[in-house]
C-alpha cells in the first residue's frame, strides 16, 4: 500500500467490523462497518452511551484487538500488513487504559514511567529527558520520584500510568475515560494537562468521555458511537447544535449549552454555538455591554 501520510487523518478505520463471543451463544457485535478519521494535530473525542463501542475502537487503533473484517491505516498504511510488526505501532500509538492505576507495578513511580522508553532501547540520558518531561506534563513534582507508586493517592497514581505513556512519546496518544472517578479537580488537573501537552508536542490526542462538559472544553473534534456505529462526526459546535439527535440516542449537550437554548427560547437573542462556561461569559459579557452603551444614546 503506497503511503498517504499527508492526509488529514493520521489514523483511518475503513469499514471495520468487531465481533466478540464469534461462534458462542454470547456472540455481540461491537462494531459493524465502521469508517472514520482521526485528524492529524487535534484532539478528538469519542463519545456514546455504555455499549456503543467507545472501548472497542480504542482498542483497535493501536492493534490491541484486530478487526475481523475492514483496515485500520496508520499513516496510510495497514497495521496489520505485518503481525510481527505490530509492537512498533503500540509505540507510536499510546493507549491509556480506564483507571490506568491499576496497572502501576515498579518500585517507583520513575521507574514505572521509564518502563515504556526503556523498552524502546532509548539510551539512558533520553530516558530520563522523557521521565522528567513526562512527569512535568502531568502535574507531578520532581520529589515523588523515589516514591512507591503505590503509596500515591488516586489521582496521582492517574497522572504515573498516563505520565508512562506520554513518555514514549507516541505520534497519537489515546486515553479511555482518563478522568473516570475523579473529583473536579482532579478532572481538571490530567485532562488540563494532557491538552497542554497537545498543545506543546502538536501530537494527536484521542480522549473517550461520557462528560459533555470535557469534551466541549478540551476536544477540537468530536466523533458520536450509536450502536457499534459511528453516528455522527465533526466540530464540538457541528455536533452540540444537533441537540435533539444526541437525545435520541441516549446522550445530552454540555449544561451550558441546554442554557443558552433555553434563553434563546425566551427571546433573548443570542448565538446557541456556545458549549463552553468561557465563551457563555464572554458573549453574554459583550450583550450587557451593547445594551448598556445603547441605554445611553
Amino acid at each position: 500500500m503506497s503511503d498517504t501520510s499527508s492526509s488529514k487523518y493520521i489514523i483511518e478505520l475503513k469499514n471495520v467490523s468487531f465481533v466478540y463471543g464469534e461462534g458462542t451463544p454470547f456472540r455481540s457485535e461491537a462494531l459493524t462497518d465502521v469508517s472514520v478519521g482521526i485528524e492529524r494535530g487535534t484532539v478528538t473525542g469519542i463519545i456514546g452511551h455504555t455499549g456503543s463501542g467507545k472501548s472497542t475502537l480504542v482498542q483497535l487503533l493501536n492493534g490491541l484487538i484486530k478487526p475481523q473484517s475492514g483496515t485500520v491505516l496508520l499513516d496510510g498504511r495497514d497495521i496489520w500488513a505485518d503481525p510481527k510488526k505490530i509492537g512498533q505501532v503500540r509505540f507510536r500509538v499510546g493507549l491509556v487504559f480506564q483507571y490506568p492505576e491499576y496497572q502501576l507495578f515498579e518500585e517507583t513511580v520513575w521507574r514505572d514511567i521509564a518502563f515504556g522508553p526503556r523498552n524502546m532501547g532509548l539510551p539512558e540520558d533520553e530516558i530520563k529527558r522523557r521521565v522528567s518531561e513526562a512527569m512535568a506534563f502531568v502535574g507531578l513534582d520532581e520529589k515523588l520520584a523515589d516514591a512507591s507508586p503505590f503509596e500515591l493517592s488516586g489521582g496521582q497514581k492517574r497522572r504515573v500510568a498516563i505520565a508512562g505513556v506520554i513518555a514514549m512519546e507516541p505520534e497519537v496518544l489515546v486515553l479511555d475515560e482518563p478522568a473516570a472517578g475523579l473529583d473536579p479537580m482532579g478532572r481538571e488537573e490530567i485532562l488540563g494537562g494532557v491538552w497542554s501537552y497537545q498543545r506543546r508536542k502538536k501530537s494527536t490526542v484521542v480522549i473517550v468521555s461520557h462528560s459533555m462538559e470535557d469534551m466541549a472544553r478540551f476536544c477540537d473534534r468530536l466523533i458520536v458511537m450509536c450502536g457499534g456505529r459511528v453516528s455522527m462526526t465533526g466540530t464540538c459546535a457541528d455536533i452540540f447544535r444537533q441537540a435533539d439527535r444526541l437525545t435520541e440516542i441516549g446522550l445530552d449537550i454540555p449544561q451550558i449549552t441546554r442554557l443558552i437554548f433555553a434563553l434563546k427560547a425566551r427571546g433573548v437573542d443570542i448565538d446557541t454555538d456556545i458549549y463552553t462556561i468561557d465563551r457563555a461569559k464572554a458573549v453574554i459579557e459583550e450583550m450587557i455591554k451593547q445594551k448598556r452603551s445603547g441605554s445611553r444614546c
